[in-house]
């Protein structure tokens, strides 16, 4: 068992691909023992897409990635990346979209929250008419899309944006970026 978190910051960890379509299932329940069990505390889950809400000292919080991945690969059998941002950094991607900055709707708008910052060089390469209607901006190591055609239809994925950015990432919808900002403000 890791060492317990005495308090700490609150970290927001984010899984891609679990619970989508049937595939790769984690219970929350199971997810959150797995963070338990890596030494973070009030560990808290928000829908069953893999967000999770919790504290840790920033030595924990930097082996957590890791840590979950293999859990899930040792108890589950499958991969599940994750992207991790701390309370801080999701209330700046929330203050800094620039499609809500310019009075899109809301229910339209999602970010990438990308693992590693990418090179310069590879985001220029990003092809801004990939998926025409859909609009992308790079910040740091998150993407804000808007997507009036939905994301479903959007050729603006993961695996797309993955390879051009040689990192991993991981789409949420604008609701459940703003409600992880509301769990971990503690509102």
């Amino acid at each position: 068992m890791a060492e317990r978190s005495k308090g700490g910051d609150v970290y927001v960890a984010l899984l891609r691909g679990i619970n989508l379509g049937g595939k790769n299932k984690i219970p929350m329940k199971t997810l959150a023992a797995m963070f338990d069990k890596a030494g973070c505390s009030d560990v808290q889950t928000y829908i069953q897409s893999g967000n999770v809400v919790f504290r840790a000292s920033a030595a924990c919080a930097a082996r957590v990635p890791s840590l979950i991945a293999k859990a899930i690969a040792a108890a589950l059998g499958f991969k599940a990346p994750v992207v991790m941002r701390t309370a801080k950094e999701l209330t700046a991607v929330v203050r800094g979209n620039p499609f809500l900055r310019a009075g899109a709707d809301a229910e339209l708008l999602h970010v990438v929250f990308l693992a590693d910052l990418p090179a310069r060089s590879k985001v220029t390469l990003l092809d801004p008419k990939r998926s025409p209607g859909d609009e992308f901006v790079v910040r740091g190591r998150e993407i804000f899309m808007h997507l009036p055609n939905g994301v479903g239809r959007s050729k603006l994925t993961n695996a797309y944006f993955d390879s051009k950015l040689e990192t991993v990432g991981t789409i949420r919808n604008w609701r459940t970026v703003s409600k992880l900002v509301e769990l971990a403000s503690g509102s």
